[in-house]
């Protein structure tokens, strides 16, 4: 690949301030990296291109969230300031209202058996002050605008502040953290939308939103329906985040439906709530709600980058990729990346000949976790995965195996990895004995990925 210099021609760096690190976005990967890398005493500077706080997705964390929380000292403000969640609720939609709850302590050798939920805003604010209080130069409201390479590595980073100051950063290393804006991924044309899975969501949040009982009231719910799968994810001050991940098919009729709209004038509210009418096992839930944020609609959520890393240069979290969240993977894939990244900068820093090998064994690594995350994403929303999870078995210990997917443990334990293998000839064998519906699930899932989304209000832009 042609790295080739992006800078203007004439253009002065000689004042450009001199930094080890430079981390592109100020989120959970973003923090987690620039934490990691300042305590191992190099000088490092984030750029977030927003204020904190500032709205974001992604709430419902994993128990294997909490050891890097634990690693950066914050575990107990996080704790302060979240839902206890002690594990996943997949109901069933029978005439009993019967619901599976699958708890994180029953996952194989359990780290944690618990997470939490969290607003993101407060989170996320939560690790940037971490950042600083780590000696980060840690800057808001900054926005990378380019990265000039020498020699395929990148040298000088170009930024914009909130007043319009044009500002430079001469970097040794530079880790893009940016999320769904994908910095490297998009200029150096890396991005790619998956072939495999697509989807886009509408969402907002409520008060008044009916909990589970007792221990259960802190579970994250995942609700199936026709066009795919409602999420509802207990926040601090009796919020609830309320969503509908769809096929964009489905999603797409709102532009069909522009006259309809609720109570507050939004044709994108009045579709959502359509939408949970549909399912009575939500919408049961949803009789005193009163919305306290906008709806948002976001899509192409499903996408990768053709390259994690290159000399100089290493991406993590959702800029490299992104799947659908219905297993809340994201916040942890991110700090999980996160965490390899820092120690990829840090050995090449210190050895540069070390480079490539770092890199190639955290590609192998995050590849290997997505692999299993994306197989049961991908499948979720058919016949099979269905039943499977309507009727739930461990023989073999392969409930508790999906439990610790659930949980986030898909990287580094031989015998959960080895279960999950076997989960998927328990999957191929079922698909034989359910066949027609297997197909016709195949054949819908497959067509999602021809349709274009417009109208994204999150992520403009998006492949």
């Amino acid at each position: 690949m042609d790295f080739a210099t992006d800078s203007s021609p004439g253009q002065n760096t000689a004042d450009a301030i001199e930094t080890d690190v430079l981390v592109i976005g100020g989120g959970p990967a973003g923090t987690t990296a620039a934490t990691l890398l300042a305590r191992k005493g190099w000088k490092v500077t984030l750029l977030e291109k927003a204020r904190h706080p500032r709205f974001h997705i992604g709430e419902s964390l994993l128990p294997m969230n909490l050891p890097i929380l634990e690693r950066l000292g914050v575990l107990e403000q996080v704790r302060a300031i979240g839902v206890h969640k002690l594990g996943a609720d997949f109901p069933l939609q029978d005439e009993a209202d019967n619901t599976h709850v699958f708890r994180f302590d029953r996952a194989i050798s359990p780290k944690f058996g618990y997470a939490f939920q969290v607003k993101r805003e407060e989170f996320d604010q939560l690790l940037f002050r971490n950042a600083l209080a780590n000696g980060v130069d840690a800057r808001e409201q900054v926005v990378v605008e380019k990265v000039d390479f020498d020699n395929d590595r990148p040298r000088v980073v170009h930024a914009r502040d909130a007043g319009g100051n044009a500002l430079a950063f001469r970097v040794r290393y530079l880790v893009d953290a940016s999320g769904r804006d994908t910095f490297l991924g998009n200029k150096l044309k890396l991005k790619r939308k998956s072939d495999l899975h697509q989807s886009a969501a509408i969402f907002s949040h409520f008060t008044g939103v009916k909990r589970r009982e007792g221990e259960d009231a802190g579970n994250i719910t995942v609700d199936r329906f026709d066009h795919g799968w409602f999420w509802l994810i207990p926040l601090p001050g009796g919020v609830m985040s309320v969503g509908a991940v769809c096929f964009p098919e489905y999603l797409k009729q709102r532009s069909a439906h522009r006259g309809d709209k609720a109570a507050s004038g939004d044709p994108n509210e009045a579709f959502l709530m359509r939408t949970l009418q549909t399912t009575p096992s939500v919408w049961n839930r949803m009789q005193h709600a009163q919305r306290v944020a906008p709806v948002h609609v976001t899509g192409n959520y499903t996408y990768t980058c053709s390259r994690m890393a290159g000399p100089g240069w290493v991406m993590a979290g959702d800029a490299y990729a992104f799947v659908d969240p219905v297993f809340s993977s994201g916040v942890y894939l991110g700090m999980n990346s996160a965490e390899q990244a820092a120690d990829v900068v840090d050995a090449a820093l210190r050895e540069p000949a070390r480079e490539a090998a770092m890199q190639a064994a955290m590609d192998l690594r995050l590849r290997r976790g997505l692999k299993h995350f994306s197989w049961f994403i991908y499948r979720f929303t058919t016949p099979v995965m269905q039943h499977l999870f309507a009727n739930p078995r461990n023989d073999w210990q392969l409930e508790q195996a999906v439990i610790s997917m659930l949980a986030g443990d898909v990287f580094d334990n031989r015998v959960v990895l080895r279960k999950l293998r076997v989960f998927r000839i328990v999957y191929a064998l079922t698909a034989l004995q359910l066949a027609p519906r297997a197909l016709r699930g195949w054949w819908r899932r497959k067509r999602q990925v021809g349709e274009a989304f417009a109208g994204d209000t999150l992520q403009p832009g998006n492949p």
